[in-house]
């Protein structure tokens, strides 16, 4: 094809087949690897299996090596520190429960990456995400991978039109089992290295990067009684059930986060299920939001299951009326919408019910 293509390596194995992919279709390809640890923590998120440190950087130039293509390497860790890192701090700490792969999707690998591609002019940037782009007269659309099991629209949704016409998955069409046998067949050496873990960023607890400035709070029940000392909101998520730490005769659940208050607010099972949530700083893969509601299948974390809803468009973002009531409407999750195979956007839940 003689088109050239940047591709984003992290040292894992999608990446590199990826890249192996589109050498194999006549691209000219030119690896990129993000260099985003502090110092301090290489060796930790290398023990731990972090993306893009510094045994991650040289196995993508291994790969690179092996596949007789370019390798640069892109010191990213204070875009990464101040769009991922510090914003998955402020949230919790405000009572949230982030994504940090849809930030890092936002803040760095589409929008720094893309840039990066652009001045080196490069035709596509190409990432080994698990997905699928169709170009059509009415735009382009976001598809489910053919593995449903690996398919990460959840985490892209906020692609836009202008993302989608320059971006390339080329894993997207493949299994995993078959990922790992090109790789094997293309004799790189990391074909059967493990799956980074999904906080790439987190080695052990994620109240580690939050307990300095966690604040002491309290439990209450739904009527407001008080049932004991918390160790503050950041250090729970909604519809949590382990380390709560006060006996009960029935099991508690965290059901509501009050920042404010500093209050951690306790319940049953049963109090865990909404019927609806309101969103923010909602997305659409077209571009603009429907003038209508709209009905489709909604999925309110990454691994869970899609439900039909009806989505109600606002000018500053959409309510989401679920058929039946979900558990767990987690503030500062995504909810994401699908039609069929298509992601058509998403949202942050900014409240449930």
């Amino acid at each position: 094809m003689g088109k050239r293509v940047v591709c984003a390596m992290s040292g894992g194995v999608d990446s590199s087949v990826a890249a192996a992919l589109l050498k194999a279709q006549g691209y000219e390809v030119i690896g990129i690897t993000m260099e985003i640890w502090p110092e301090m923590d290489q060796a930790e998120m290398a023990h731990h299996g972090g993306c893009c440190s510094i045994a991650a950087v040289e196995d993508a130039r291994a790969v690179c090596d092996r596949l007789n293509i370019a390798h640069y390497v892109l010191n990213l860790r204070e875009r990464f520190q101040r769009g991922v890192i510090d914003l998955f701090r402020s949230e919790y700490l405000a009572g949230r429960t982030p994504n940090p792969c849809i930030a890092c999707n936002r803040s760095v690998k589409f929008d720094e990456l893309l840039s990066r591609a652009e001045a080196l002019s490069a035709d596509y940037l190409a990432t080994g995400h698990y997905a699928r782009v169709a170009g059509g007269q009415g735009g382009y659309r976001l598809l489910r991978a053919m593995d449903p099991g690996k398919d990460q629209t959840y985490v892209l949704y906020g692609l836009g039109q202008r993302e989608l016409s320059r971006v390339l998955f080329p894993c997207g069409e493949y299994e995993k089992p078959a990922i790992r046998q090109i790789a094997r067949e293309a004799g790189l050496a990391l074909w059967d290295k493990p799956d980074s873990q999904e906080i790439c960023f987190v080695a052990g607890d994620y109240r580690e990067l939050v307990a300095a400035d966690a604040v002491r709070g309290r439990f209450v029940d739904k009527a407001g009684q008080d049932l004991g000392a918390s160790p503050g909101v950041a250090n729970f998520t909604v519809g949590q059930r382990r380390g709560i730490g006060i006996s009960a005769d029935r099991p508690y659940y965290v059901i509501e986060l009050r920042p404010g208050e500093n209050r951690v607010v306790l319940g049953h099972r049963e109090d865990l299920l909404g019927y609806g949530c309101t969103l923010e700083d909602v997305r659409y893969v077209q571009g603009e939001a429907p003038l209508e509601p709209f009905d489709c299948t909604v999925r309110i974390r990454a691994h869970g299951q899609e439900v039909p809803a009806r989505v109600t468009p606002h000018d500053d973002g959409a309510s989401v009326a679920f058929h039946q009531p979900q558990q767990a409407i987690a503030p500062g999750q995504a909810a994401v919408f699908y039609r069929d195979a298509e992601c058509l956007g998403g949202g942050t839940i900014a409240r449930a019910g």
